[in-house]
């Protein structure tokens, strides 16, 4: 149980690099006018995504594995008392979602079809951290 745990956090801290980075990437890539540089944020967006891709499948296998391979008892308080647990899941929906939306983003900039300011951007990049706040509260200090 604690090595699904250890690899669950292994993969929730790279996605979280790889969702701190990528908008970060999009700051810089508005800026961009040369083709080169172009190219190359495109190289490091899709690649940045791929890996991030990666670690978000594998936070989300080792989260559900570590659920699974509890005892039946741990299992009743893990969908009955645990009620920190549904909203943690529930915002780690939402940042999969993000990161597909995120995934969207990296097309339109590949296409050259990006209509957003490195502001918005910045203001994205911050999604994540708020959700990570949210996240960590709910493992640690379980509110309800």
């Amino acid at each position: 149980m604690l090595w699904l745990k250890s690899f669950h956090v292994i993969f929730m801290v790279s996605w979280f690099a790889a969702l701190f980075y990528l908008p970060r990437l999009f700051v810089y890539h508005c800026d961009v006018t040369a083709e080169a540089e172009h190219e190359r944020f495109c190289v490091m967006e899709r690649k940045l995504y791929g890996i991030g891709l990666i670690a978000m499948i594998g936070t989300w296998v080792f989260g559900i594995a570590t659920i699974l391979a509890a005892d039946p008892a741990y299992m009743k308080a893990v969908y009955i008392d645990m009620k920190w647990l549904h909203p943690k899941v529930l915002l780690a929906l939402l940042l999969s979602g993000y990161y597909g939306w995120l995934k969207g983003l990296t097309r339109k900039f590949a296409a050259k079809q990006n209509t957003r300011s490195h502001k918005f951007y910045r203001l994205i990049n911050e999604v994540p951290a708020v959700l990570l706040v949210a996240m960590v509260i709910l493992v640690i200090v379980k509110p309800f």
